[in-house]
């Protein structure tokens, strides 16, 4: 590969140079010109006339529409190509001045004289034209220096940087963008001031654009400031992937060399995330998100110079960060709500209900529970949804009871964490005597993992709600590792069997006979049973056939508001 030769202000310019009218652009006008210009000549010498319509027009009358559509040719070079333009305009005019003085005064030919005072207008016209253009070119090219460049390091800024990568993106060049943060630069602005900070940015900035103009790395190297303390790299032209990782080493090791301002040492180091083009996206946008992710997970392992390229696991990071910036904020302002999805007998009398925590993003849309419950569990935010939740689980079952005087059970889930947490049935305490509800309508669920992970404290716990007259289930049982002699143990009222199960159970009899199982264990224990994820007739006869008590599902009611769960209890006869 032949390395172009480029500077980051070189670049800059060409950028600026391809927005001018294309090389073709200015042929197809000169040959036009050269075009008009002989008919010009030819017609203005010609004699008869021709009829056009009822009027008979001479020959020689079209001479001033070709010199007219000439000019107009000359004055597009003028405003299109500029200094190139004007220079080959008054060269293809001038030349023409022999020639018409020629025919004026040596053949006599007086038809040519107003070409000649007409040539001299278009001259002092052009050169108008062109000055005056000039200066609001200069003045343009001003503006756009300011609009490309960063005030303070005088490095070109995001925006350039997004023209460059337009520009290697329309033109199918591979290239490299890399995100680029400074550590701990922050302190530096705290404890030394702003303008020292600032200084600091300008000697990183000099050191970087100095190297990518000595074109000294294996790699063709554009520099720019993003914003504070954040930079981007662009490297193209680059031979294999090591070179990449060599470039950005050597970026690298020239921050990390000592800078002293007023006396005073300074030793940067920086995280570096970067992503390709077009192997990891053929979207620049994507291509400044990923980089972007990268570093940003860089910079998650700990402080000191790093470099990471970009992989799709990264951006699991990058949604999970976000979503747990969804679900603060939703806790911050109050916006966890609910759903409520109808429990039945098996012979489809409500039983009551099971309490569903929902959540919707900043445009609106439903964020899927299978989204963020994990991620609320893995940062410990799940036990302030639960409790959210129980809230108004608890105050809609309240107000339902006293619009319709149908008693129904509530059923709430309760991760681990929370139900561990020492202040837990105080908590729970206090919402039932708020709001006036006797625990016996309550049913906590808990997941069977509860019995691995805590079984002693876990026991003392559910033997406290229990104490308070309040039910337990065992939510999504057959999906863990809980033994018969930790169900026996454990005093629950309920079993809830997995959606797995149900799906599976009428496409084989060994399936079918496994989920009869469960309902029998639960039985022997005492225990009733209800299936979850029962979305089909077919799947309601074989469940009520083998015994099941209880059926939650879309075949009989799907999540709803609470406004339409109200409704629903209201309907039920007395």
């Amino acid at each position: 590969m032949v390395k172009r030769n480029s500077n980051i202000d070189k670049t800059l310019k060409n950028l600026s140079l391809n927005k001018e009218a294309p090389k073709s652009a200015f042929i197809l006008l000169v040959l036009l010109y050269t075009i008009t210009s002989f008919l010009t000549t030819r017609t203005s010498v010609m004699q008869g006339s021709m009829a056009i319509g009822d009027q008979m027009i001479r020959y020689n009358s079209f001479a001033g529409v070709f010199s007219m559509l000439g000019y107009i040719c000359i004055i597009c070079l003028v405003m299109l190509f500029r200094r190139v333009g004007y220079i080959v305009s008054m060269a293809a005019i001038i030349l023409q001045f022999p020639l018409m003085i020629f025919n004026i005064f040596v053949r006599g030919n007086l038809h040519s004289l107003p070409g000649l005072f007409s040539s001299v207008l278009i001259i002092g016209a052009i050169s108008i034209i062109h000055f005056n253009y000039k200066k609001v070119l200069n003045y343009q090219q001003s503006i756009r220096e300011q609009a490309v460049t960063d005030r303070i390091t005088g490095l070109p800024n995001r925006f350039a940087c997004n023209e460059l990568l337009t520009d290697l993106q329309r033109r199918g060049e591979p290239f490299v963008l890399v995100s680029v943060d400074l550590n701990d630069f922050k302190s530096i602005n705290d404890t030394m001031g702003h303008d020292t900070g600032d200084q600091v940015l300008k000697e990183v900035a000099r050191r970087w654009k100095d190297l990518a103009n000595s074109l000294s790395t294996e790699t063709v190297d554009f520099v720019a400031r993003n914003s504070g303390d954040e930079f981007m790299l662009v490297i193209s032209e680059f031979e294999s992937k090591d070179a990449i990782e060599k470039t950005i080493d050597a970026y690298r090791a020239a921050l990390e060399k000592k800078i002293t301002i007023d006396d005073c040492d300074y030793y940067l180091t920086a995280c570096f995330g970067y992503s390709l083009f077009p192997e990891d996206s053929d979207v620049i946008e994507n291509i400044y998100l990923f980089s972007d992710a990268a570093l940003h997970e860089v910079k998650k392992t700990g402080s000191g110079s790093r470099v990471m390229r970009f992989a799709p696991d990264v951006l699991n990071t990058e949604r999970s960060l976000e979503i747990e910036r969804k679900i603060r904020s939703a806790l911050s302002s109050d916006k966890i709500f609910f759903h409520l999805q109808p429990q039945y007998d098996i012979n489809h009398n409500l039983r009551g209900f099971e309490a569903l925590a929902r959540m919707k993003d900043d445009d609106g849309s439903m964020i899927s529970p299978a989204d963020f419950i994990p991620i609320a569990e893995k940062t410990g935010l799940v036990d302030r949804i639960d409790m959210r939740v129980f809230e108004l689980a608890v105050e809609f079952l309240a107000k339902v009871s006293k619009e319709t005087e149908n008693d129904v059970m509530m059923s709430v889930n309760v991760s681990v964490r929370h139900l561990m947490k020492n202040n837990f049935i105080n908590d729970i305490k206090q919402v039932l005597k708020y709001h006036e509800i006797s625990p016996e309508r309550i049913e906590i669920e808990i997941t069977e993992s509860i019995m691995i992970d805590s079984a002693e404290k876990a026991l003392q716990r559910i033997n406290e709600i229990k104490a308070m007259g309040m039910k337990v289930a065992i939510d999504d049982f057959g999906t863990g590792y809980s033994s018969l002699s930790y169900l026996n143990n454990f005093p629950s009222d309920l079993l809830k069997i997995d959606k797995a199960f149900i799906d599976q159970m009428s496409l084989s009899e060994s399936s079918k006979q496994y989920v009869a199982m469960i309902i029998s264990i639960g039985h022997i224990l005492h225990l009733k049973v209800i299936s979850e994820g029962v979305e089909s007739a077919d799947q309601v006869d074989i469940l009520k056939n083998i015994g099941c008590d209880y059926i939650q599902g879309f075949v009989w009611g799907k999540p709803m508001p609470p406004e339409e769960a109200g409704k629903l209890v209201g309907s039920i006869k007395k």
